[in-house]
């Protein structure tokens, strides 16, 4: 079955078509068949009667031959193959076809059980039941009309008259009619109407298949075009079709409307989605300036956990310095420095240099930690970050009692990244591993430096033998404003500013942590050759 509409209408008529001429040609044949059977009954009828009558005077007056005469001269005539006449016994006392025997017939046979076929013995009998269709052994039909020769009251009362009044049949007269012109005329009527049923199919499937096609096919394949405009977006233009009719203009009316309706919609979403966007990229730069500013924030936190660190780091060597100044003024005389001190002044000067040297990598260390500087990418060296962080918190995890371990390869590649937040990342995952460790006592920090698989990025791992981290609090170290640390010791945003600065760096940051074993950390940061350049973050706002 086809999936177009029209060609569906068009097969559907078509066969509804073919069924009904079929039918009403069957119909026809059959209905003319039985009419020219019956006619053909009633002309046998007529002129097996009209045999009887013309016979009639001759058998009146016993002259059998001049009857036999006369129902030859009649069988000689074109379509009447033979005529027999049989006594009221049965028996065959005529024939006008040679080689017929004087034969006995029985009340079974025809053409006698039209009458005796049942009892009582019909006298009176309708045409129809005396005709019999008989198929001869040449293959050629007759039919067979049988008339009953009634015995007459003017014959029954003639002094030469063998037959008493109380017999009422004297005998039948059997006629047989040949059916070849039948047969004939059935034929060319067949051939008549399978001929005119074919042309009518064949005028009316062209009919259907142009009328469906131009009433149905055009419109709805003109529809088809419109809708598909509809759904690519092509509202501008309405939907129009030809050869339209009541039900297609309804159709295309409907169709435009939603069109114009969609099309209302869209300008309704582009300028919501165009607001939508302008709303978005606002807040987008309103949430950078809030990310810069909690880092800031952060980095200043840091910054004063480290104050007493520093400050204790910065005080050992500036009160040896006031020492060693106090033993050179006491060695330095009005003349100068005596020959016998001139070695022990130069050892306390050099230490005085070394001792001014160390405050001053603390100093710089503090301010490269606390400087404002523009954010911004550059090739750097993960393991100097590193260990310029471990310097800065040296003393911190001196109190913390905890014992850093560094495993930094030499051959690390550079990473592309903001040093001063990477700096960040660092101090806060150190200090974090500390805080861990303390309840243990004698803790140990483990900060190593690797290659990842993929040979496209740098792992930073910190991990730390403390208390671990339960299961439960995993997934949730990284929200903002979540800690497991006592009231007072951490707002929750240590790890959050971690997190959002790996991010920043296309990197990602992981955790695994066995409760009571201790937790690592591992952040991977894309190597300098596998980061596309990117445009500077915005200036923090503080």
């Amino acid at each position: 079955m086809p999936r177009r509409l029209s060609s569906k209408l068009i097969v559907s008529l078509t066969v509804i078509v073919i069924l009904i001429n079929v039918v009403a040609g069957v119909v026809y044949l059959r209905v003319q068949n039985q009419h020219t059977l019956e006619t053909m009954i009633l002309g046998a009828d007529q002129l097996s009667k009209s045999i009887t009558s013309a016979t009639w005077h001759a058998m009146k007056d016993d002259h059998r031959s001049a009857a036999y005469d006369i129902m030859s001269v009649i069988a000689a005539k074109q379509g009447v193959d033979r005529i027999r006449m049989f006594n009221r016994e049965g028996r065959l006392m005529f024939s006008t076809k040679k080689g017929d025997n004087a034969q006995l017939m029985t009340v079974n046979e025809q053409p006698c059980v039209a009458c005796h076929g049942s009892m009582p013995v019909k006298v009176e009998v309708a045409p129809a039941s005396r005709v019999r269709i008989y198929s001869g052994t040449d293959g050629r039909d007759s039919l067979n009309m049988v008339t009953p020769i009634y015995n007459e009251a003017s014959c029954s009362q003639a002094d030469c008259h063998a037959h008493p009044a109380r017999t009422r049949v004297l005998g039948v007269l059997d006629v047989a009619l040949s059916l070849d012109p039948v047969r004939q005329e059935e034929a060319a009527m067949t051939q008549h109407t399978v001929v005119t049923t074919g042309i009518t199919i064949l005028l009316t499937a062209v009919f259907i298949f142009f009328f469906v096609r131009y009433f149905v096919g055009v419109p709805i394949r003109e529809l088809i075009e419109g809708t598909h405009a509809v759904s690519e977006m092509e509202l501008g233009t309405p939907i129009r079709i030809s050869h339209s009719s009541e039900e297609m203009d309804a159709l295309v009316t409907s169709f435009n409307t939603m069109r114009d309706r969609l099309q209302g919609a869209m300008d309704e979403i582009n300028t919501f989605t165009q607001s939508l966007e302008k709303k978005v990229e606002d807040r987008t730069q309103q949430l950078k300036a809030a990310q810069q500013k909690l880092l800031h924030n952060d980095r200043l936190a840091s910054l004063g956990q480290l104050a007493a660190s520093v400050a204790h780091e910065i005080n050992n060597p500036v009160s040896g310095v006031l020492n060693l100044a106090m033993l050179m003024q006491r060695i330095l005389k009005d003349d100068g420095v005596p020959p016998n001190r001139l070695a022990d002044f130069r050892k306390y000067l050099g230490q005085v240099a070394t001792e001014t040297a160390r405050v001053g990598r603390i100093v710089s260390d503090l301010l490269a930690f606390s400087r404002r500087s523009k954010p911004q990418r550059t090739p750097a060296d993960l393991n100097r970050i590193i260990r310029s962080t471990l310097t800065l918190a040296a003393h911190k995890l001196k109190l913390c009692d905890t014992e850093v371990e560094v495993d930094l390869p030499a051959d690390l590649p550079t990473v592309s990244c903001d040093p001063s937040q990477m700096q960040q990342v660092v101090l806060n995952l150190v200090l974090n591993a500390a805080e861990a460790t303390q309840s243990k006592g004698g803790g140990k920090v483990l900060v190593r430096t690797r290659v990842a698989a993929d040979q496209k990025c740098v792992e930073m791992l910190v991990q730390d033998n403390g208390e671990g981290i339960s299961p439960e609090n995993l997934s949730k170290i990284f929200d903002p404003f979540f800690t497991s640390k006592p009231e007072g010791k951490g707002v929750g945003l240590g790890l959050a500013v971690i997190y959002g600065i790996v991010q920043a760096h296309d990197g990602e940051i992981d955790v695994k942590s066995t409760v009571g074993e201790g937790a690592t950390f591992t952040v991977t940061i894309p190597m300098e050759s596998a980061v596309k350049p990117a445009a500077a973050p915005a200036e923090p706002v503080v």
